[in-house]
């Protein structure tokens, strides 16, 4: 019955959503280059079903591997970050300070450092874009051990990382994961921006590209819901790793 109602809830959500959007869209008489209803989607996938293969992997195996490199990158500053104050101190400003540079403003230094070098650009874009809450929910999570639990295990002859991956690792966990499922959504932005912007873009965001060059309201609509689709799709896959790592610190609630 949970298992039904974890799946059946969510479904539920999107069909009201997409009732009320086609009711909206109707009750106002809005034209299609106006507004797209849901009912004007199927047309578009089917016409540019190819294209839209294509597209969502290019946009997908980009975002996942920007993800990736945004882990590794953001795991290993927040280890630095929580294990040593003063590094704390001193990244902490930086890191703060490059988040808030708008990341459309990066996009042509880097097809100017990287000329022709799509793929890299749209990667580097994701894990540029996502790294952030990575980093920062990990330095915290260390920066926030209980100092008692570490002093025992010093006291029993543990090493750093036997410390580490007892105590501080688990702990960790749950903010990671956390910071993970912001980072997923943002990864998309940063791929799609790049495809988007980019003159020689692929993947879903050149596709709506097209269809908003050639006027096909439908087709954009059709490329936001693919996007929304995938996103999902990796969000869930950040859940289920979640559950099969750190399902100990989830809570029940009713």
């Amino acid at each position: 019955m949970e298992s039904l109602q974890k799946i059946g809830v969510p479904i539920a959500a999107i069909l009201v959503f997409l009732v009320l959007w086609e009711a909206l869209v109707r009750l106002n008489g809005w034209p299609d280059y106006v507004m797209a209803s849901p009912s004007d989607l199927p047309q578009a996938y089917a016409r540019f079903w190819e294209l839209f293969l294509v597209g969502a992997w290019q946009t997908l195996w980009r975002t996942v591997a920007g993800l990736l490199l945004a882990v590794i990158v953001g795991v290993l500053i927040g280890m630095v970050m929580g294990f040593s104050r003063i590094m704390r101190d001193a990244l902490y400003p930086l890191l703060v300070g490059f988040n808030a540079i708008p990341k459309a403003t990066l996009v042509p230094v880097l097809a100017l450092l990287f000329i022709g070098q799509h793929d890299f650009n749209t990667v580097m874009m994701a894990f540029l874009i996502s790294f952030f809450p990575i980093a920062v929910s990990v330095g915290i999570g260390l920066s926030t051990l209980e100092p008692e639990y570490r002093d025992i295990l010093r006291s029993l002859g543990a090493s750093r990382v036997t410390i580490f991956r007892k105590i501080a690792l688990p702990k960790t966990l749950p903010e990671f994961f956390g910071a993970l499922k912001v980072s997923v959504t943002l990864a998309f932005i940063g791929t799609n921006l790049v495809e988007i912007v980019s003159p020689h873009g692929r993947g879903l965001g050149a596709l709506f590209l097209s269809g908003q060059t050639n006027s096909n309201y439908p087709l954009m609509f059709a490329v936001l819901i693919a996007l929304a689709v995938l996103g999902i799709a990796l969000y869930y896959a950040v859940v289920f790793l979640e559950r099969v790592f750190a399902g100990w610190a989830e809570r029940e609630t009713t």
